[in-house]
């Protein structure tokens, strides 16, 4: 397994989708990472609420992190081969804040859980949950 620290994950991102859509890593330990979202115009539908790729970007990013810092020791990497969110909520301002935690971590799979809230609240925004599939690089002989 690999160790990777919160201060590395805020700078992996920075030229991708989660560095654009303001994904911030608040903590990274075993079996935790911790994130947040600020609630803005940028991340809202034109409806005026929360947009629910806003929170997928949030969810998936930090079970991906997550999954990075727990990678099976000779892995290459991950792809997410599933996921799924149910939304039980939406924010207008503030700030929504990510628990990812792992339910299974193979050799072969992960799957991870987030939960997604109003920051400071215990107000569920979505539930996530992804399976990862781990990838190991075989040279062509």
């Amino acid at each position: 397994m690999t160790t990777k620290s919160a201060e590395f994950f805020r700078t992996f991102g920075g030229g991708y989708l989660p560095g654009l859509v303001g994904v911030e890593i608040v903590s990274v330990a075993p079996g935790l990472v911790q994130s947040r979202l600020a609630v803005r115009r940028e991340v809202m539908a034109p409806n005026g609420f929360l947009h629910a790729a806003s929170v997928i970007a949030l969810a998936d990013t930090s079970c991906g992190y997550g999954c990075v810092a727990n990678l099976p020791e000779g892995a290459s990497g991950f792809t997410t081969i599933e996921l799924k969110s149910n939304f039980l909520g939406t924010a207008r301002e503030g700030a929504i804040a990510c628990r990812a935690t792992p339910v299974h971590l193979g050799r072969a799979t992960q799957v991870w859980d987030a939960e997604v809230t109003l920051e400071g609240t215990q107000r569920k925004i979505a539930l996530f949950r992804c399976t990862q599939m781990v990838l190991w690089h075989n040279p062509k002989p």
